[in-house]
């Protein structure tokens, strides 16, 4: 996880400032996972970056943590919690490992899970911080799947020589079968899932722990 937080770290300030790819697909799935929040939750975001998605979603819980392994995005993250004024984000330096343990009501890990070299323990540890009858909701780029556009087939192909230099992180390639039989696996039931985008898929899934 050290390289990893090197990288992101070197990253932040840029990734701070990109725009999000598809805001349309960002916009449905951040109201599909509102719907499923109430006011009373105690959330944990996995992998919260610098905290853009948290902010939006802090007022639809009584609290959230949120983790992220770079400490240089968490750094991003807080000045922009301070500048929303949101008061009921706490940012913690953490792996899915380490990250607290709740349980919570609520685990959310937006585009993290491609990016974890054992995604399958990780579900396991977020498995360990759902409450029974909780949920895990999730959106993760299944980056094995066919995808029709040429820039992400391109970019599919550079990914091996772009993390030779440096300039990618880890990435794991799995299909929608892959990803859900791992969250399967770790003990959660499925209740709603879709792409968004399609292409390349991006899978989005609510899962409740049994």
């Amino acid at each position: 996880m050290q390289a990893a937080a090197k990288f992101w770290d070197g990253a932040a300030q840029k990734y701070a400032k990109s725009p999000i790819s598809d805001m349309q697909a960002y916009e449905y799935t951040l109201g599909r996972t509102r719907s499923y929040l109430k006011e009373t939750d105690v959330a944990l975001e996995l992998g919260c970056g610098t905290a853009a998605t948290a902010i939006q979603l802090a007022d639809d819980v009584a609290e959230l943590v949120a983790t992220d392994v770079s400490g240089g995005m968490l750094e991003v993250g807080r000045e922009r919690v301070n500048k929303a004024g949101t008061k009921n984000i706490r940012l913690v330096q953490a792996t899915p490992e380490s990250a607290p343990e709740g349980p919570f009501d609520v685990v959310m890990a937006h585009n993290l899970i491609h990016l974890l070299e054992d995604g399958d323990i990780a579900m396991v540890e977020v498995a360990k911080r759902v409450k029974p009858g909780g949920l895990f909701i999730s959106k993760t780029p299944c980056l094995s799947e066919n995808m029709q556009s040429l820039k992400f087939r391109l970019l599919k192909t550079a990914i091996p020589l772009m993390q030779f230099f440096g300039k990618a992180p880890f990435v794991r390639f799995f299909s929608i079968a892959e990803l859900e039989r791992s969250v399967t696996d770790a003990g959660f039931r499925i209740i709603e899932s879709g792409n968004f985008p399609a292409d390349p898929p991006s899978r989005y899934l609510v899962a409740r722990k049994l």
